[in-house]
């Protein structure tokens, strides 16, 4: 995934785009840059690893080194960006939220086209972004550049520029998979992934941009150059997961979300299990906890947080690119109350299973803490595609998905043309997946989300969303 911010302002910004990039850091853990314009001085530009220390403390010294009335910045969990781009449309700064799918296909394109080149790294790739870039520099403005280069990307492209005179351009993918959001204040506007990150810094909240709108922003004004499309699938898993808490997308916050989503799970639970015995729900930290809060609520359970994690030098806990060093630091991380544990028969909610490596190792952790039993429950359907628009998930095949694998077990390829069916915990092989992966696990029970209560929870109708993780709908 990734994020980005940027103002336009009168006054110098860099201390307000440092602070308002680093309330992305939830989106991304690789790489964190900041472009600046100033009157004097031109483009300017800083990019870091944050992979071993977080955004703040990589940057902490860009006052000393960047200076400028307008910037952007970004966190991208891929490629180095912003770039500073020469060309026909003049110089500027470029970053992008997104995936893309087709880059051999495009990159083909523009080097039979242009006759040009890119800058390749290891094994031939090109950065997504100066790819991006040359396909808008195909055509004589930006807003014909942009909107081009989004109707050739298999995949999504938000997109932030900053111009050599101070203005931005902001743009949001074409079915608006990921928000946009502009705030104002007396002295200039604000652009951002996350409306909280400005809202904080004093802006004032004015408009979420619709699916490919493309808007103009100085610190005098804000122009629609592009009106927005019709059609919108804004992704589901922004309030299931990796939205922060603060957060509000098409003006229904994620934590309140999840306060229903999982009161949803529990009145599920109270039809289909009623005779569970459980000593405490709790969820598996940090974006768990709200989906419990909600079931515990809902269920009239005691809430209880059994095991904590410790953050103040881990945050994430897929921090490293490594999958063995993130489950070891998963592992490090959790620190037993061993007094909620003991004897106990426990319920835990997650947001959503994936691979399940990390979460097998929780639930040893606490059979090995004394548990009687360890319930689960999922806060989402059973994810059964790869997401090939936002890279949201490391996965870079299907089968590392412990669904997939599991169908693949239970019925060998043949069980992929009953996908609908595994995911439904009512149907025969909806039960078998649940108790495959709870022998696996050595889970008490396992239930997982439907999606049509997770849509319920949304408040959005079902085809404003995008779903493709769960059902393969594009």
């Amino acid at each position: 995934m990734g994020g980005f911010f940027g103002i336009t302002s009168k006054y110098d910004c860099m201390a307000d785009v440092f602070f308002g990039t680093d309330y992305h850091s939830h989106l991304g853990t690789r790489r964190g840059g900041m472009a600046a314009y100033d009157p004097v001085i031109g483009l300017q530009r800083k990019i870091h690893s944050i992979e071993n220390a977080p955004f703040r403390t990589r940057f902490e010294h860009i006052f000393q080194e960047m200076r400028g009335h307008a910037a952007i910045g970004c966190i991208s969990d891929s490629e180095p960006q912003p770039l500073l781009i020469r060309s026909r449309l003049g110089a500027y700064a470029i970053c992008m939220i997104g995936r893309i799918n087709n880059s051999e296909e495009l990159i083909n394109h523009y080097l039979a086209v242009s006759g040009g080149h890119f800058d390749a790294k290891t094994g031939g790739q090109v950065n997504a972004v100066e790819l991006l870039a040359a396909l808008i520099d195909e055509k004589d403005s930006f807003v014909e550049g942009i909107r081009f280069a989004q109707r050739c990307i298999n995949g999504t492209a938000s997109i932030l520029i900053l111009k050599d005179d101070g203005t931005l351009i902001a743009a949001r993918d074409l079915l608006g998979r990921i928000p946009v959001t502009v705030g104002k204040r007396v002295d200039g506007y604000a652009v951002s992934f996350e409306s909280f990150a400005y809202e904080k810094l004093g802006y004032v909240f004015t408009r979420e941009l619709g699916p490919g709108e493309i808007v103009s922003v100085t610190a005098d004004k804000m122009e629609q150059l592009c009106p927005p499309e019709k059609k919108k699938r804004i992704c589901a898993f922004l309030w299931s997961y990796y939205g922060y808490p603060t957060s509000t997308y098409e003006g229904i916050n994620v934590e309140a979300m999840r306060y229903r989503n999982g009161a949803l799970l529990a009145k599920a639970d109270e039809k289909n299990n009623p005779d569970i015995a459980i000593d405490y729900v709790g969820g598996v930290p940090d974006s768990g906890t709200p989906h419990a809060i909600g079931y515990a609520s809902e269920s009239g359970r005691y809430f209880a947080r059994a095991f904590i994690k410790y953050t103040p030098t881990w945050a994430r806990s897929f921090m490293p690119p490594a999958q063995v060093d993130r489950n070891t630091i998963a592992k490090m991380k959790q620190i037993p109350v061993k007094e909620l544990i003991k004897d106990k028969d426990l319920l835990f909610v997650d947001d959503s299973i994936v691979r399940g490596t990390q979460l097998r190792e929780t639930v040893e952790f606490l059979y090995e803490n004394g548990a009687k039993s360890v319930h689960m429950r999922s806060a989402c359907p059973p994810i059964m595609f790869g997401c090939k628009y936002l890279n949201f998930s490391r996965a870079t095949s299907d089968l590392e998905l412990i669904a997939r694998r599991v169908i693949l077990q239970i019925e060998g390829e043949e069980g992929f043309e009953h996908l609908e069916e595994y995911a439904d915990g009512a149907t025969e092989r909806g039960k078998r997946l649940r108790q495959t992966i709870c022998e696996r696990f050595h889970f008490s029970s396992l239930e997982f989300q439907s999606l049509d209560a997770v849509v319920e929870a949304i408040g959005l109708p079902e085809c404003e969303l995008c779903t493709y993780c769960w059902n393969g709908k594009e």
